[in-house]
């Protein structure tokens, strides 16, 4: 079984790969999926280091770093998956249904549980994905790799001007600020306050418009994808992808001078930081994994990576579904269920709360580690 969500390196059913699976790349996917399993679970919302938090607005941490990794990696995936399967109808209507199949998914995990349709957010980490696979799909199989870095190139520039140029409604100016700057007012206009994220209250930061950057982070995906899978030696397929990593990261600090890094608007600079540093994990896992030959230890990761999308759609639904169980406590008062188990069986023996909130999401990684190594050892994939 495979994996139908996301594209993936093998074989699927009726898509043609070009290449074997590049083990590195289902490594360096479990990699980031059990990042994300870590910095979306914490035992203790109100303690959590800073490193496994989101800057607050301009600026990165490494958990910033964990959704454009994903989606870098979604790109480097469908040239795999896709091979030269261009034109193909049957193929283009496979990619839509997955497309709207991961949307939906986001959307239920946006509805559960109260599930009111008059101020469910409309988008999210999912739906940004689908919409990003969508729209790199059908670009990998209707342009050239030069048209792909051209249209790169164009998204970035273009997204630039727009946000720093552009006045933004009913402000009179552009600007970057949280609540005022472009991206905010078209979330607001056509989504509607009721249809954002909550806590932004007015606007997204899986947003409409800063979804056209992402995509760039996929193509940024595919150029590297299209790179490792031609017939060079693969100590130039290192050496060239390093170069290109550091040279992104590179343009990315630079551009940050007058285009800030900044997750919740998708900017240019934060889309060649991420991207670059992104090239360069790939280019290691690569050179250790599937040129050395290294295997010591890394399966349990690659159980991750095999089944991305089971491990993000239940880590997010089981947490919600344990809260509806509410325990009473001694002062006459109810928690739900995963706080009552972090409070009585983890917290305890911790003086530092957030050390004891670091070890309730690094429990909540090893119970999903378990799970995901039988699914391994059993080739079990789940099939969306």
């Amino acid at each position: 079984m495979q994996s139908s969500v996301l594209p993936e390196s093998t074989q699927h059913q009726g898509i043609k790969t070009a290449s074997k699976r590049l083990l590195s790349l289902d490594f360096f996917r479990g990699l980031t999926v059990a990042a994300m399993v870590v910095v979306n679970n914490p035992g203790d919302w109100g303690h959590i280091y800073a490193p496994l938090e989101h800057a607050a607005w301009n600026g990165w941490t490494p958990t910033d770093l964990i959704f454009p990794f994903f989606l870098f990696i979604v790109g480097v995936s469908i040239t795999f998956a896709l091979g030269s399967g261009r034109n193909d109808k049957n193929l283009i209507r496979k990619i839509v249904q997955r497309s709207a199949t991961l949307f939906l998914l986001g959307f239920f995990l946006n509805l559960f549980p109260k599930f009111d349709i008059y101020t469910v957010r409309i988008l999210g980490v999912l739906q940004r994905i689908a919409l990003v696979y969508l729209v790199c799909s059908l670009i990998y199989l209707k342009t050239t790799s030069r048209q792909q870095a051209i249209l790169l190139i164009s998204l970035l520039v273009g997204y630039w001007l727009i946000m720093t140029f552009v006045p933004v409604p009913g402000v009179g100016f552009a600007n970057l600020e949280p609540t005022t700057n472009l991206a905010a007012w078209f979330d607001r206009t056509i989504l509607t306050p009721a249809h954002v994220y909550k806590p932004a209250k007015v606007w997204d930061p899986e947003g409409l418009l800063s979804t056209l950057p992402a995509i760039g982070t996929g193509l940024l995906g595919m150029l590297t994808g299209t790179w490792l899978r031609t017939n060079r030696p693969p100590a130039e397929k290192v050496a060239w992808l390093f170069a290109a990593g550091c040279l992104t990261t590179l343009a990315g600090l630079i551009w940050d001078g007058f285009f800030p890094i900044n997750k919740a608007l998708w900017t240019s600079s934060y889309v060649l930081l991420a991207g670059g540093l992104a090239m360069l994990g790939l280019a290691l896992c690569y050179w250790l994994i599937d040129v050395n030959s290294y295997r010591r230890g890394i399966l349990p990761i690659v159980a991750f990576g095999v089944n991305p999308i089971t491990v993000f759609f239940l880590s997010g639904l089981i947490p919600r579904i344990m809260n509806l169980i509410h325990i009473a406590q001694p002062d006459g008062n109810e928690i739900g269920l995963k706080e009552y188990l972090f409070q009585t069986f983890i917290a305890p023996p911790f003086t530092d709360p957030k050390n004891a909130s670091l070890a309730g999401a690094l429990t909540f990684l090893l119970i999903w580690a378990g799970i995901l190594w039988w699914m391994y050892r059993k080739n079990v994939i789940i099939k969306v």
